[in-house]
């Protein structure tokens, strides 16, 4: 069996509110194997939002440890954990963050031209990926020309440009109806079978999830 993309062994965080200290996680373990589609539900202050921030580095936990593609995140240099963003991970949020300046096939593109890639080399691969989003009659086309749904998959396009090894998925289809979110979940679940991508997806739609292998659910801090 292949080696797990993401390991996260007891995540805890707290929070200060005033003289309180708030237990947001209390430890939380999570495995994301390769090609796994995990959900990740709860309700509103459960700590779906504040696991998404302590996998992709961008803070630590009082305690615990997260490992993505075997390399360590917890307590790396801020320099290791962009470089390990920009190379194993790929991010899609609730609101597609798309340069408003940038064409879709810039947009696309911008994490491989972070990473150094040559610009021509980079708008081939975010023009493969973009087609195989159904965008190959869009390319030129910035965020403003581009409907709710469109503007989505060029940021499902952009998180999978960089062959990431997990995706981190925050609310993706949050702003999108019905139709085009079921569109977007699919599209996401197609290209995580064919490219062996893992995903972790927070979502509070539980319509999508007989489409993940797995759901987790946070109940005050722990999984559940």
């Amino acid at each position: 069996m292949s080696e797990p993309v993401l390991i996260a062994r007891g995540l805890c965080k707290s929070f200060s509110q005033g003289p309180d200290r708030v237990d947001v996680l209390r430890g939380v373990d999570l495995t994301v194997n390769p090609g796994e589609r995990v959900a990740v539900i709860g309700r509103s202050g459960s700590g779906k939002s504040t696991l998404l921030h302590l996998l992709a580095g961008l803070d630590d936990p009082d305690s615990g440890e997260v490992l993505v593609g075997g390399e360590r995140m917890t307590g790396a240099s801020p320099a290791t954990r962009a470089r390990l963003r920009n190379r194993l991970m790929g991010f899609v949020y609730q609101m597609h963050h798309l340069l408003p300046e940038f064409s879709a096939l810039e947009n696309a593109a911008m994490p491989l031209r972070l990473r150094g890639v040559d610009a021509a080399t980079a708008r081939e691969r975010a023009r493969a990926v973009l087609e195989s989003v159904g965008l190959g009659e869009r390319l030129a086309h910035r965020p403003m020309a581009l409907s709710g749904g469109e503007r989505q998959r060029v940021a499902v396009a952009r998180a999978l440009v960089g062959a990431p090894l997990v995706v981190l998925a925050d609310e993706p289809t949050g702003n999108l109806d019905r139709d085009n979110a079921e569109q977007v979940f699919r599209l996401m679940c197609e290209l995580s079978d064919a490219e062996g991508v893992g995903f972790v997806i927070v979502t509070h739609d539980e319509g999508l999830l007989d489409q993940v292998h797995r759901v987790v659910k946070l109940v005050d801090g722990r999984v559940q």
